[in-house]
This record gives structure tokens, C-alpha cells and sequence, in this order.
């Protein structure tokens, strides 16, 4: 009976010690949890930084044409509306062609004027030199040898004159130089066109990119070449390019001159000093069917150097 008591005892004593050990030690191992998830988190957080650079500050940007008349007149028809897409070649405005048109025909009539002296001024040559020195002088014959060459400049002129006749007929119908949108069109019908003054504008269609304004603490992390994924704001899917180029200069305000030409330094210079940021190139290379692009709108870009190192070693 006492052994029994005894080893019952001494059982008990051991479940009771059991819990309170137990007890101790969830703290410590919640701390060394908490400190290993805090290495890996920062782990993973100092790789992804080394890893990807990114910026909310991107604009969508493309090559805008301004057209201007060549020639001068009034405005008899507007062929394309705001905003309407257009092919190269398309007929934009039409301006009066009937001056034109009325000099094209007098440089017509003045090229065979001249074509008809220049072979009479050819025969009075030849009928020159083939007389003898008693019936012509030699003073003479050059002469008339003379007056045939200037009627053949004359004829080249003419036909000079005649080409530019033409090009200014063909001119006064203004054609799309490139495949895009017409944008802020504001000329009329009865508008007086002026030579040199832009009078319509045409969105290239083909030249979009992303100017992405990375801080200059970020170039280091980018190459040429590097994907780059680019989200705007208002649509969900994202857009894909790549990395063209890094802008090589940017403005700097001590490098300006006066009127005298002496460098403008700024007096004040501050102790926190801001990162400058730099225009990054994004090329696209995949432009979703839904995404209406426009040019001035906000992007995020995001550059991943590790991807491209990745695709570049599985290509080799």
C-alpha cells in the first residue's frame, strides 16, 4: 500500500511540474519567431528593393505633327472632324486652288512658248554655221550660237516654273503625313490660311511611350532593356514595354546666365538635399484592345532588373 501511495505520488508531483516549464517557455519561443519572421521579412523587403525599381510619377507621351499651309488662301473645305482618326495621305483641307490652278496653265503656255524659240533659235544656228566667213562673221556665228543656249535655260526655267506651279496646285490640298487622330481642330470653312500658320494637328498613332520620372537614387538598379510593367490610372490591365533609354541631362537653375552672361547661383543651399528626378524611356510593347491611350495621362511604372537578368540567362 505505501509503495503504491508513493509511486501515486510521485506521479503526481510530475504532471503538475509538466505545465509550468511549459508556461516559460511559449515566450521565448514566440521571440525567436517573431525575431526569424523579421529576417525574413526584411530579407524578402531588401531584395525586392534591390530588385525593382518604381514610380506613380509616369506620363504617357507621343509625337504630335502640326501642319501648316504652304500656300496661302481661303479655306473651301474641311474634310476631317476633331478627334477623327485618319490615314496617311488623307485629305485634310482643301484651300481655294483656283489661282493655282490658273498659274499652272500660264506656266504651261510659257514652257511651250519657250520650247517653240528655243527651236527656231536652234535652226538660226545651224543655218549660221554652215555659211561660209565671206557670208557671216565669226563674231557672228557666236551669236547666234549663244542665243540658242540661253533659249534652252529659258526652257529649263520654264519647266522649273511649271514643276513649282504644279506642287503649289497640290499643295493647296492638305494631306495627313501620318496614320493618328486629329486633335483641337479649329479651322473653318472662309478661314484665310497662312503660310507658316499651324491650322491643324495630328496625334502620330504609332509613336506612344512613358516618360517614368524615376529619383536619381533609383538609376543605378536600371539598364536599357529592362522590362517594365505600366499601369494607368482608369484601366485595370496592365501595359508592358521595356526600357529605351535614360535621359543623360536634366535642367540645372546655377547653370543659367544673366543678361551680362555671369552664372546665376542660387545664394541659399540647404543641408537636406532632394533627390533629383530623372526622364526614363519606356518603349510599349503590348498595348491592350481596351486601353485608350492619351497623351499628358498618369502611369505607374514599375522596372524589374531581376527579370531581365532571368531572361537573359535562359536565353543563353
Amino acid at each position: 500500500m505505501s509503495n503504491r501511495s508513493g509511486r501515486s505520488g510521485t506521479r503526481t508531483l510530475d504532471v503538475s511540474a509538466d505545465p509550468a516549464r511549459s508556461w516559460r517557455t511559449l515566450p521565448v519561443a514566440f521571440t525567436l519567431a517573431g525575431v526569424l519572421l523579421a529576417i525574413v521579412l526584411g530579407w524578402i523587403a531588401w531584395n525586392t528593393w534591390l530588385g525593382w525599381a518604381w514610380t506613380r510619377d509616369g506620363r504617357v507621351r507621343v509625337y504630335v505633327v502640326s501642319m501648316a499651309p504652304e500656300v496661302a488662301g481661303r479655306v473651301v473645305e474641311v474634310r476631317a472632324r476633331d478627334n477623327q482618326f485618319v490615314h496617311k495621305g488623307d485629305v485634310l483641307v482643301v484651300i481655294d486652288p483656283a489661282d493655282y490652278a490658273i498659274a499652272v496653265s500660264a506656266d504651261e503656255a510659257a514652257l511651250k512658248q519657250a520650247i517653240a524659240d528655243a527651236a527656231n533659235k536652234h535652226q538660226e544656228d545651224i543655218r549660221r554655221q554652215e555659211l561660209t566667213s565671206l557670208s557671216t562673221s565669226k563674231e557672228e556665228r557666236q551669236t547666234y550660237a549663244t542665243n540658242a543656249v540661253e533659249a534652252d535655260a529659258s526652257v529649263l526655267m520654264a519647266r522649273s516654273r511649271l514643276a513649282q506651279a504644279r506642287v503649289n496646285l497640290e499643295r493647296t490640298r492638305m494631306r495627313s503625313p501620318v496614320d493618328g487622330w486629329v486633335t483641337n481642330l479649329e479651322v473653318r470653312v472662309g478661314n484665310y490660311a497662312t503660310i507658316g500658320q499651324r491650322d491643324i494637328a495630328v496625334v502620330d498613332a504609332g509613336s506612344f511611350w512613358v516618360d517614368a520620372y524615376f529619383e536619381e537614387t533609383a538609376l543605378a538598379r536600371i539598364r536599357d532593356g529592362d522590362p517594365a510593367d505600366i499601369h494607368l490610372m482608369g484601366y485595370r490591365p496592365l501595359l508592358h514595354g521595356h526600357v529605351e533609354g535614360v535621359a543623360r541631362g536634366i535642367q540645372t537653375v546655377n547653370a543659367q546666365s544673366d543678361a551680362a552672361g555671369l552664372a546665376m547661383v542660387d545664394p541659399i543651399f540647404t543641408w537636406v538635399r532632394l533627390a533629383q528626378r530623372v526622364p526614363v524611356r519606356i518603349q510599349l510593347d503590348q498595348i491592350p484592345s481596351q486601353v485608350r491611350l492619351v497623351a499628358g495621362t498618369t502611369a505607374t511604372v514599375e522596372i524589374n532588373a531581376r527579370r531581365s537578368v532571368a531572361t537573359a540567362d535562359a536565353g543563353s
